[in-house]
């Protein structure tokens, strides 16, 4: 049985950790590789990204270095989702490899303008408060100071180094079929979940799950189940 690689991006302030626990409910062909991106996990040492481009240029060399002949696809959820959209943009535009399917989730179309508030310029107690809200984040560890000092700045970076990335308007569509899993308790307005399927000249399949931002963690198995079907069935292709 030919293997299949699955790259996962994480999501503002998350690590490669954040997909440890998905080996079990994925097929055996599938090999999970999450990528760990800088100022997080064992690369906590590194600086954090000046802007999106340098993470997406940082994860496409990650991911190039990575690709071995067999076929693979990628994950990425909100901010995951942004960087996988842009990484699989230049894989395609330098003539390499490129996936045979991606999942995008918790994430609008890339071509349109993101319309929620702008966390990276709240105040310290007021993001705080809207990082709790959003979920995702054992409410506990905001009681430990030293989270805080390593988590909080990450945390706050990616959330301006997506805030400030300048929207491409233009739509160049993905030349294999994609899937797009949304909370349907998350902030997204209909066209910006519904305009994914201008983004391939495949099949775009759109999942909404119960739950907000951070509707994956709660329906993991469910989530991963479809990720199964789906690489199956784009093997097919």
């Amino acid at each position: 049985m030919n293997k299949i690689q699955l790259f996962c991006l994480p999501f503002a302030g998350g690590s490669s950790l954040a997909y440890y626990n998905w080996k079990p409910y994925l097929h055996p062909s599938i090999e999970i590789i999450p990528l760990e991106l800088a100022g997080r996990g064992t690369r906590i040492n590194d600086s954090f990204y000046p802007n999106l481009s340098a993470a997406v240029d940082d994860a496409y060399h990650l991911i190039k270095k990575k690709i071995n002949g067999l076929p693979y696809v990628l994950f990425g959820h909100s901010m995951g989702a942004m960087i996988a959209y842009e990484v699989i943009q230049k894989l395609v535009n330098s003539n390499n490899q490129i996936p045979i399917h991606a999942f995008f989730s918790g994430c609008r179309a890339p071509h349109l303008a993101d319309r929620k508030k702008k966390y990276h310029l709240l105040s310290e107690s007021e993001f705080k408060a809207s990082i709790l809200e959003l979920g995702g984040t054992s409410p506990e560890l905001f009681n430990s100071a030293d989270f805080l000092d390593i988590f909080l700045p990450l945390l706050r970076n990616d959330f301006k180094i997506v805030e400030t990335h300048d929207v491409q308007e233009s739509i160049r569509p993905l030349p294999f079929p994609i899937t797009v899993f949304l909370g349907k308790s998350d902030e997204f307005s209909a066209d910006q979940c519904d305009s994914w399927k201008k983004h391939t000249s495949g099949l775009c399949s759109i999942y909404h799950f119960n739950g907000g931002h951070f509707f994956h963690q709660e329906h993991m198995e469910q989530l991963i189940k479809l990720m199964n079907f789906r690489v199956a069935e784009s093997l097919q292709y």
